[in-house]
């Protein structure tokens, strides 16, 4: 099917920010725009002196707007890094959500937008075969930096489809970490930078357990990471 007649696509805006990719992709980033309206965000996606990009927008309407081709290198992710890889530029496709955000005035995210979102993540994902340890957040990759898409970010409805790992609801293993520098090495084997060890907590928290955000490592949080590398290293996951 050629572009322009892309029944998942609904308008095209070509950004100039882009270049060669180094990496197969491998990965995709969800993000929020924090800009409001949507052309406030399209025009900074698209503007060459801005040097930001993201492969796709979706509205808050459902529309869906492609602003690099999936085989470039979009510049979305900036500094950042996730199992290994610290271009994720390179290995990733990134889709920018239409929402406020967190400045300005943080909400749930439109129904319309994730059922547009989800058919788009599932050819990416099947297209790629890309694990679904690999669909992630903005602050997955860039504790440090970014809070997007948050702790609103439905990601059990992409669970729902395979499009992304579940919360494990097995805890049975309970928290094997003997010290907090333990659960840190297996923090970042499971793929995050931890630099920032309150903001690596933080950004597992928003993802895993999106109700109580504290920075701090506890049983809670350190049994969801076990079970998580249980089940990649016992070949559940990937």
């Amino acid at each position: 099917m050629m572009e322009g007649e892309d029944e998942l696509v609904h308008e095209e805006r070509l950004s100039p920010n882009h270049d060669e990719r180094t990496l197969p992709i491998s990965m995709v980033v969800l993000h929020y725009t924090e800009m409001k309206p949507v052309g406030t965000a399209l025009d900074r996606l698209t503007d060459p002196e801005a040097k930001v990009s993201a492969h796709y927008l979706i509205t808050e309407e459902g529309g869906v707007i492609r602003l690099v081709p999936e085989d470039r290198r979009a510049w979305h992710a900036g500094a950042s890094y996730w199992r290994g890889i610290p271009d994720v530029n390179s290995a990733s496709i990134g889709i920018e959500l239409d929402h406020p955000g967190h400045g300005l005035g943080y909400r749930g995210f439109a129904e319309a937008q994730i059922d547009a979102l989800l058919p788009l993540l599932a050819r990416i994902v099947k297209t790629y075969d890309i694990p679904r340890a690999n669909v992630v957040g903005h602050s997955c990759v860039a504790p440090m930096r970014k809070v997007d898409p948050g702790e609103l970010f439905p990601w059990d409805r992409l669970a729902d489809y395979k499009l992304c790992l579940p919360r494990p609801q097995c805890l049975a293993a309970g928290n094997p970490f003997h010290n907090d520098g333990s659960f840190f090495l297996a923090l970042e084997r499971f793929g995050y930078d931890i630099t920032d060890q309150a903001k690596a907590v933080e950004a597992f928290e928003r993802r895993w357990r999106p109700e109580r955000i504290t920075g701090v490592p506890d049983g809670e949080i350190a049994a969801i990471l076990w079970q998580l590398l249980l089940d990649r290293d016992q070949g559940r996951t990937r």
